[in-house]
């Protein structure tokens, strides 16, 4: 593939490219995983309820090594923007082998972590030895699962962001009629789609290490080369560990608002486990914006183009808003009509829509903080951003759910501490994106 030339040109049509296949690939990923939940809803709420009610667990454990693989991408695309050959096929080399490390780590892990973590988060009795039983198969795939993120990251340094696209279309399709078969006619339930998606991620993984086989020499993989390069490491983990700590904090507030929400029931439980599909569908445009902002800016800021860095940032800030903002006021105008996909249980639908009302409807707000974090994680800077949004995601939540929840003790009110955090903590993350911008340029002028 013909590399994305990132320093050079027009940018609004460059990072469009870039982003739309980004949030087409997690879309796509989450549709099947929300085929997941409407599929084994067949077998009743409480198999809903604990596939549904496991995300917040399932990340907690992968979001560090997720973050990791950010550092991985910032780290390429300096290199890129730096015309370093040499480097960046060593980093490639060593982030292979990490991603590997990284997924059996988990793996063993989460087999253990898991039921304890549940009980912890309060998950219904009718429910846990489900959510347990689905964990356990789910993070049997987590080798698979690292090496297609860590592989998407390195082609995303080149500007190629299709190609994870075509894994996630091939293993969704495989996905879906997995569940189909495994749920509708063997009657598997939950185990069913545990196995499905396992052997769905084994096939995006299978496909991605074909294509870092055949991807142009700068990126190729050559298993001769696999080791780790302790200068390339320590440069990812430097800007990825602080990245993977936000997202698993961040993961740790919903835990706990899930285990606030496993305390209204498991119609509750599988409520907002259907509503939260259409959060993911609109975080997806944040998240593809940031990712973008990241690559733009780590290649721009590795040549020295302080100018395109700027304009980079406010472009990622005014696409996003218009992308999060028109599918989520789409999604919140046709409720009711949505929610019907995942289930027809009218006290299931109850929670749900409070939900989309109080939640959804403003998930363009997380724009401000994750493109602003990425563009700082582009120049190197990772941790001020991870400090903050530990700060709003975590601290500001507990304090929600521990001193105001309780005042009324709805579900309507602890729905909300999603938007007041989100508030909160983009305004802080914006200014320090232009204190940590003006230092950044400083010290690069100083150097060069």
């Amino acid at each position: 593939m013909k590399q994305t030339d990132m320093l050079h040109g027009p940018l609004l049509k460059k990072m469009i490219m870039f982003a739309l296949p980004l949030a087409l690939s997690s879309i796509l990923q989450q549709l099947f995983n929300s085929a997941d939940i409407a599929v084994v809803g067949f077998a009743g709420s409480e198999a809903q309820a604990a596939v549904g009610g496991n995300n917040s667990v399932v990340s907690l454990l992968i979001n560090l090594f997720v973050g990791i693989s950010v550092g991985a991408n910032v780290v390429l695309s300096n290199y890129i923007g730096q015309n370093r050959k040499q480097d960046v096929r060593e980093a490639v080399h060593t982030v292979v082998v990490l991603s590997v490390v990284s997924g059996f780590a988990i793996l063993l892990l989460g087999q253990f972590i898991a039921p304890p973590l549940l009980r912890l988060m309060d998950t219904p009795e009718n429910v846990i030895d489900l959510a347990v039983l689905y964990l356990r198969i789910y993070f049997a795939g987590m080798p698979f699962i690292m090496f297609y993120n860590f592989g998407s990251a390195i082609l995303r340094s080149i500007g190629d962001t299709a190609k994870p696209v075509y894994c996630m279309m091939v293993s969704g399709v495989l996905n879906i009629g997995l569940n189909l078969l495994l749920v509708l006619v063997f009657n598997m339930g939950v185990a069913g789609v545990g196995i499905a998606t396992l052997v769905s991620n084994a096939v995006s993984a299978a496909i991605m290490l074909v294509f870092l086989l055949r991807a142009d020499e700068l990126i190729r993989l050559d298993f001769h080369m696999l080791g780790i390069k302790k200068k390339h490491l320590l440069k990812v983990i430097k800007i990825g560990i602080p990245a993977g700590i936000q997202g698993m904090v961040f993961s740790l507030s919903n835990v706990t608002i899930q285990a606030q929400v496993n305390g209204f029931g498991s119609n509750a439980v599988a409520g907002s486990a259907d509503a939260v599909n259409f959060e993911f569908f609109t975080y997806f445009i944040t998240s593809a914006m940031s990712q973008t902002v990241v690559t733009f800016t780590g290649q721009n800021f590795g040549a020295g183009l302080h100018d395109r860095c700027k304009k980079i940032f406010r472009l990622g800030v005014l696409i996003g808003l218009i992308g999060t903002g028109i599918m989520s006021i789409s999604f919140v105008l046709f409720r009711e009509t949505m929610i019907h996909f995942f289930t027809a249980d009218p006290d299931v639908i109850h929670f749900a829509l409070i939900r989309m009302l109080h939640v959804e409807l403003f998930t363009m707000l997380p724009i401000t903080y994750e493109v602003s974090a990425g563009a700082m994680r582009g120049m190197g800077y990772s941790m001020l951003p991870a400090i903050l949004t530990i700060i709003g995601t975590c601290a500001l939540r507990f304090g929600w759910v521990y001193v105001v929840f309780p005042l009324n003790n709805s579900f309507e009110l602890l729905m909300d501490v999603y938007p007041v955090t989100w508030i909160i903590t983009g305004a802080a993350v914006i200014i320090s994106y232009f204190i940590v911008r003006r230092r950044a340029f400083k010290k690069f002028a100083k150097a060069a």
